[in-house]
């Protein structure tokens, strides 16, 4: 880069410098972001295909989702990786419709890029844009119908919809169900529903089918008793929550201990024995009859618990402990010396089971359980890996929609009205905005086209049928994709909360502005750990590795 001084030169950027102006960086930013979205977008829709995706170390994942491919994608452009910002958004904010935000943001670019060919300036298409993505908030909303936690059958449509063509159809029933009791029941009344999806727990288990899944109210941890004497089952389960090892300590400063005699040696380890026998009967004094320790257990502890009828598990995770203060209303202990009644928990039932061969330690009938588990079943490790992100997804949008209250049709129904009603709003603007505002409308119906296409179907006549019936008032049509028929998507129970569309079309809008305004691409080539000036500053020694 280099400015003009009397006849001289003046270079401003270090030699090795990439810079691209202009259209140029233009057409290099949307062209990088239109392939990230077309890369996505053959796993839109029920009849999505799915991506296998294989890192360096050979781990595979088969996933239709579109934030986990482009995760797993290792996307270098600039440009490009906004695009894998706007899916990973999405799916922080609602966990579904991650597909549609890249297709979306992909298409806006794609629509831009005519405009800019016809000479319309980017940052009239910006502020287009924006007035657009405003006015299409605002459409969504006035096409939202209301829905409470008490509608179940609308609650499990939700679910069914979100797993629709992610593997999981052929038991979306059993999966569904699984889905509104869990969210349902770690539901928190109060000031609107405030739901915190971490309180439900999946677990996985290879074997068996996904049908044999299950909802556990209570928890599941993946651990089995410390001691084999110890109960398997233990009834009207007292629980005490242990944050401290039942060990002895470690003094704090370095002692030292000289045994002269062997009656020394054994007065001190019986002092050791009468120690960690004391800490257990503090633990049997306060009527606890279950007890998980986030740290260790000692041997000799564990032989004293088990003598006294106590089932104990160890290590136990720190959210896992969490989870269980959560479910069984215990206190967490971290001194034993100051555990009393009333900090254990209950559980009617702590009991540890085999699953394909592994031992689990399920607690259930919990007081009022704030927190619970899934348990996953599955033919290998793979779908059942496709199943989780599945249901993970399922259970994101069922709370947003009891969140928000709101929802709308599925199955391109929305973007096709939307585009409706912002193609009259372009009419009533004047100047050049209208131009993009239009863009903004074509660039929405490339959802139901690729609905229609990736299902087999001829996307203009599919889009003209739609058109059609929006036109006559049906503001719920949508494209059936299995019998290639436009159908009410609300009568047929395809619906989604309104939180997927306007969370898809605000950020994909937001992302698109920021990529068009971008005109000049200065890129540093230079190794960051060579010195200023290149290998002179080393003595002309090559870098060390």
């Amino acid at each position: 880069m280099a400015g003009q001084m009397a006849g001289q030169p003046i270079f401003i950027l270090r030699d090795g410098n990439q810079r691209t102006k202009g259209r140029d960086a233009q057409s290099n930013n949307i062209m990088a972001a239109k392939a990230v979205a077309e890369a996505v977008r053959t796993t839109l829709g029920p009849k999505g295909m799915d991506k296998m995706l294989v890192d360096s170390l050979g781990d595979v994942v088969i996933t239709n989702d579109g934030a986990t491919i482009l995760k797993e994608m290792d996307i270098e452009h600039p440009a490009a990786k906004m695009i894998v910002e706007v899916s990973k958004t999405q799916d922080d904010e609602v966990g579904d419709g991650t597909t549609t935000a890249a297709i979306i943001t992909g298409e806006l670019l794609k629509k831009a890029e005519e405009l800019i060919n016809q000479d319309v300036h980017p940052t009239i298409i910006a502020a287009g844009y924006r007035l657009a993505a405003d006015k299409a908030s605002e459409i969504l909303k006035g096409l939202a119908k209301d829905v409470t936690v008490d509608n179940r059958e609308t609650l499990i449509n939700i679910s069914g919809t979100a797993m629709t063509g992610k593997g999981a159809e052929a038991s979306k029933e059993v999966l569904s169900d699984i889905t509104v009791n869990a969210v349902t029941s770690i539901a928190e009344k109060g000031d609107g529903e405030s739901i915190d999806i971490e309180n439900i727990k999946i677990e996985k288990k290879v074997g068996g089918t996904i049908e044999d899944s299950e909802l556990i109210e209570g928890m599941i941890l993946d651990k089995e008793r410390v001691h084999s004497n110890m109960p398997k089952k233990v009834e009207g389960a007292k629980i005490a929550l242990l944050n401290s090892a039942i060990e002895l300590k470690e003094t704090e400063v370095d002692a030292e201990i000289s045994i002269t005699s062997p009656d020394q040696l054994q007065s001190f380890l019986d002092q050791e024995e009468k120690m960690l026998r004391g800490l257990v009967e503090k633990i049997e004094n306060s009527g606890a009859n279950v007890v998980f320790c986030q740290k260790g257990i000692d041997d000799m502890a564990q032989h004293f618990l088990a003598k006294a009828g106590i089932l104990a598990v160890r290590r136990v995770k720190k959210s896992d402990m969490e989870k269980l203060v959560r479910s069984t209303g215990a206190k967490l202990i971290t001194n034993i010396d100051e555990m009393t009644a009333e900090d254990l928990g209950a559980a009617d039932k702590v009991e540890e089971r085999k699953i394909a061969g592994d031992s689990m330690i399920f607690i259930t009938g919990c007081v009022n359980p704030k927190s619970v588990s899934i348990l996953l079943r599955g033919g290998t490790e793979h779908v059942i890996d496709n199943i989780e992100r599945a249901l993970n997804d399922a259970l994101r949008v069922v709370a947003v929609a009891i969140e928000d209250e709101k929802l709308v049709a599925g199955g391109g129904a929305p973007e096709v009205e939307v585009a409706l009603q912002l193609q009259d709003y372009a009419a009533s603007l004047s100047g050049r905005e209208q131009l993009a505002v239009k863009a903004f409308a074509e660039a929405l119906e490339v959802i139901p086209r690729t609905l229609a296409e990736n299902a087999g179907l001829d996307p203009i006549d599919m889009l003209v049928e739609l058109r059609s019936h929006h036109e006559k008032g049906t503001k719920t049509a949508g494209l059936n994709v299995y019998l290639g028929e436009v159908i009410d998507m609300w009568e047929a129970g395809v619906v989604e909360p309104l939180r997927i569309k306007t969370q898809a079309i605000n950020a994909g809008a937001e992302a698109s502005v920021m990529i068009l305004r971008i005109d000049d691409i200065i890129a540093s080539t230079r190794a960051p750990d060579m010195p200023p000036g290149g290998m002179d500053g080393m003595g002309g020694m090559p870098p060390m590795m």
